[in-house]
Order: structure tokens, then C-alpha cells, then sequence
């Protein structure tokens, strides 16, 4: 898909919930629980359909990542 900004061209890139639970190697259940509680990424839902932003899947992955059990990345 790409999207048009005044002269500009953006490609925008979004997974479904099976893309993402087989990025992540988890159950796509895992993803369903955890917007039902309010964790994970932020997604979007269009028409009963959820879609998660590529851009919000790297800032949440970022956010977590961890340098040990005990530290987390930037706060060293």
C-alpha cells in the first residue's frame, strides 16, 4: 500500500494478528488476550478487522528491550 503526502510517497506496512504472532513466535491467542487486558502494541481495528502498525510493533519492541533480566535498555 502506499499513501500520497503532498509530493511524498510513504509505504505503509501492516500485520494482522497471525503476521505478528509469527514475527514474535507466539500464539495470535497471546495477542488477543493482550488486548483484552490493555498490553502490547497499539493496533488499529477497521471493520472488525485488527491490523497493527508496523511503526507501533518497532517503538513497542524497543521499549522492551532489555539489556538482562535485571536492566532495562537506556536506563544504565
Amino acid at each position: 500500500m502506499t499513501v500520497e503526502q503532498g509530493s511524498q510517497r510513504t509505504r505503509v506496512r501492516h500485520l494482522n494478528q497471525i503476521e505478528l504472532a509469527e514475527r514474535w513466535n507466539i500464539s495470535k491467542r497471546t495477542l488477543e488476550r493482550w488486548r483484552w487486558i490493555g498490553e502490547g502494541p497499539a493496533y488499529l481495528k477497521i471493520g472488525g478487522r485488527v491490523v497493527y502498525r508496523l511503526e507501533d510493533i518497532e517503538a513497542y519492541e524497543a521499549e522492551n528491550l532489555r539489556a538482562s533480566t535485571s536492566v532495562v535498555a537506556g536506563s544504565q
